[in-house]
């Protein structure tokens, strides 16, 4: 099991840009599925990015494409999300979770599940975008 802590988070105007950080530590050197998830005001739980750190390949959700870039640090253990162009709708805890083993990222799960697959999670770092 992962543990996982987000940074970044705050306030800005409408268009701004902020980045997110998710740093996980870990006691073994198994790759994991790392996804960001967002809880905005009267949506469920959606998940808008994920890295695989065992190749480092990266994915978007189709919402947030063009907006939004996720990247990897060089050791693999620090997730990043990058938000620009930033609306009041993209309001929101940001979560970052993970799960052992590449399935969830390779499969999609991670888009599909709303986070059932996911075995561990930040506290999350709260966006707060104003008009």
């Amino acid at each position: 099991r992962v543990r996982l802590v987000e940074s970044g988070g705050g306030s800005v105007q409408v268009g701004g840009s902020l980045r997110l950080s998710c740093t996980a530590s870990q006691e073994t050197r198994d790759p994991y599925c790392m996804v960001w998830f967002r809880q905005t005001s009267g949506k469920d739980r959606e998940a808008v990015a994920a890295a695989y750190t065992g190749t480092g390949t990266t994915y978007l959700a189709d919402p947030v494409k063009g907006r939004f870039t996720v990247s990897l640090d060089n050791a693999k253990t620090t997730v990043y999300l990058q938000l620009n162009d930033l609306t009041p709708e993209d309001t929101g805890t940001y979560y970052c979770a993970a799960a052992l083993g590449a399935r969830d990222c390779i499969s999609g799960a991670w888009y599909r599940n709303g986070g059932r697959n996911m075995d561990s999670w930040g506290k999350g770092t709260l966006v707060t975008i104003s008009s």
